[in-house]
């Protein structure tokens, strides 16, 4: 049984929690406070904090995990990316405040203060960039440290620039993009015995089920009859992944049904354009995961 380390609170707990039951691997514990929980006959779910992540997969105490890509660059730790989960999309940023007068890290000068949850990364930031600073490590609420006084710059992560906006901080750079990620640690990856095949294969199924699940998002699953004379422009109306699914409809010939996957954001469109051709009997419906 493959142990997976899964965060035990915050936005990137729920995410997580709703995409493996909509894998059919849904979190089954003895409470909310539980520290395992079931995730199906062939894992087992620890909940730990995701900055603990990438340091337990790495470890080999969990086979894999999920956090923020940005906690596994901080960690400094030596795991496998194995997919790009979507959700907890952000941005690590230096920031500076508005009336500092800097607009740019060209303008940056002395040795400032910058206080950061990201001790490592902005370290290394501010290395490649040619910039001397004093990193001051904080704990939380990086961007309150200009106005007391604890900084002059801030690196801390935003998803909108709101926040940032908000405490009159102009962003200066972007040191890493961030999402939260399905990582294995490097053993898992290697083919050396049994026991490495079937961690291998599971591992594989997990990403797989994962994926499908993610690709299914955002589609929707369309079906018509079309009139067979109009087939031609239907064809561009629904392209689908590798063109629609035509079957025959027993009324002499005259229609066909027509099967596609569309963007859930093309569907007001789909079904007008749908109309235009002639179509009758159009069925929309959701799609819980999508194998290319």
């Amino acid at each position: 049984m493959l142990k997976i380390a899964l965060p035990n609170k915050g936005r990137l707990a729920d995410d997580a929690r709703d995409l493996f039951a909509d894998a059919g691997l849904e979190v089954r514990s003895r409470g909310d406070r539980a520290l395992v929980a079931s995730l199906g006959g062939e894992f087992e779910g620890i909940f730990v904090r995701a900055q603990d992540i990438p340091e337990f997969v790495a470890d080999g105490a969990a086979d894999a995990g999920i956090t923020g890509w940005d906690l596994v660059c901080e960690s400094g730790r030596v795991v496998v990316d194995l997919l790009d989960l979507g959700f907890g999309a952000c941005r690590l940023v230096v920031a500076a405040r508005d009336e500092s007068g800097v607009c740019s890290i060209d303008q940056i000068t002395g040795s400032p203060r910058v206080a950061t949850v990201f001790p490592r990364l902005a370290r290394g930031f501010f290395e490649q960039v040619g910039r001397q600073v004093t990193i001051v490590p904080v704990s939380g609420a990086a961007e309150i440290a200009p106005h007391l006084g604890i900084a002059d710059i801030v690196v801390d992560l935003t998803s909108t620039g709101s926040t940032m906006r908000i405490n009159n901080l102009r962003l200066l750079a972007t040191v890493l993009e961030s999402s939260a990620r399905l990582i294995a640690a490097p053993a898992t990856t290697a083919i050396a015995s049994s026991v490495d095949r079937d961690r291998e294969r599971a591992l594989h199924e997990l990403r797989t089920a994962l994926e499908s699940v993610l690709r299914a998002r955002g589609q929707r699953y369309v079906m018509a009859n079309v009139p067979r004379s109009a087939l031609d422009r239907v064809k561009r109306v629904l392209p689908g992944l590798d063109g629609p699914t035509v079957v025959d409809v027993l009324d002499g010939g005259q229609h066909v049904a027509v099967h596609a996957v569309v963007p859930q954001c093309a569907i007001y469109r789909t079904i007008a354009d749908l109309k235009t051709l002639g179509a009758t009997g159009i069925l929309v419906t959701r799609i819980e995961r999508l194998m290319p």
